[in-house]
């Protein structure tokens, strides 16, 4: 199941930002589509296997199970999807999504970050680990342009 998380996980912000670049005809389009669904797709299913599944999400990244942290970790990843899905539904404007893709960018960011100190200082070599530094440099990219091109003008 975890599995089937991490790559439900690929598979939505993949489509997100196709769609958001896709159906979006401006920077504020773009940024208003890709910013649920990659949150959506990352925060959102890391809730649910943080919290339904923690033990085996833990041992498949190589972590200890059962901490509080870990559980807090999960209601933070609820708590920004509910923002996204908000913002979203209320229509919020574009700086209301820039504010949320940046926190969720610099979270992923330092993340991976995290990911990459586990795998070189203590030997932790789950292929989340050595693959979260990319994924995030990807995501952030998407998210550069349609912020950059709001901010800019």
């Amino acid at each position: 199941m975890i599995k089937l998380l991490e790559l439900l996980r690929i598979l939505g912000s993949c489509l997100g930002v196709f769609l958001a670049y896709w159906f979006g005809n401006t920077p504020e389009e773009v940024l208003r589509i890709m910013t649920p669904w990659l949150i959506g797709s990352i925060a959102g299913l890391s809730a649910i296997d943080g919290l339904l599944f923690a033990d085996r999400a833990a041992a498949e990244k190589g972590y200890e199970a059962g901490s509080g942290y870990q559980r807090q970790s999960a209601l933070w990843f609820l708590a920004i999807t509910i923002v996204a899905l908000a913002s979203w539904s209320a229509g919020w404007d574009a700086y209301a999504n820039i504010a949320l893709a940046s926190l969720f960018c610099l979270f992923l960011v330092l993340s991976a970050a995290n990911h990459l100190y586990s795998m070189i200082a203590e030997g932790n070599t789950t292929w989340q680990n050595a693959i979260r530094p990319v994924l995030t440099a990807l995501l952030t990219l998407a998210f550069a342009q349609p912020v950059s091109a709001i901010l800019l003008r």
